[in-house]
């Protein structure tokens, strides 16, 4: 597939604010079903699975084929999950992550926040920035490229 040659599978991790913003550009147009995620106090993480679309592959082309592929998130050091309009019973539920934000707090601490279209969005109180993405699925074709307004 154009384009898809030089994929490689992504393994990042972010330890401050300007690393999440590239795991932020990477899972930004993302589809979920909210069934996909999950807060775990116990280990203090919040895990989600999502549809990444590549954009790192899609380059300047306004026409398809494009590509997705599964992608895993988790964010470290979790001390409370928030969903704001998402109802997070609404397991099927599909959204679209626009952004993924830090606000910093006290002691390197703070806010991370998963904004989605329509609205809704999961902040995460943090002791400190500490996210993980990797892809964990092949590739496969799509002919959507998403599009936003300026």
């Amino acid at each position: 597939m154009t384009g898809l040659r030089d994929y490689k599978p992504l393994r990042l991790m972010a330890g401050d604010e300007q690393d999440l913003g590239i795991i932020s550009a990477c899972l930004q147009d993302s589809v979920a079903k909210l069934g996909d995620f999950a807060y775990l106090p116990a280990e203090r993480r919040f895990v989600l699975v999502a549809n990444r679309f590549l954009w790192e592959c899609a380059g300047e082309r306004r026409a398809g084929p494009f590509a997705r592929v599964r992608a895993g998130a988790h964010f470290d050091d979790v001390k409370a999950a928030k969903f704001q309009h998402l109802r997070s019973d609404a397991k099927d539920a599909v959204v679209e992550l626009l952004s993924i934000a830090f606000t910093a707090g006290e002691d390197g601490g703070g806010e991370i926040t998963l904004d989605f279209a329509g609205g809704g969005a999961v902040r995460l109180e943090v002791e400190s920035i500490n996210a993980y993405l990797s892809d964990i699925s092949e590739p496969w074709r799509t002919r959507a490229k998403p599009t936003h307004e300026e």
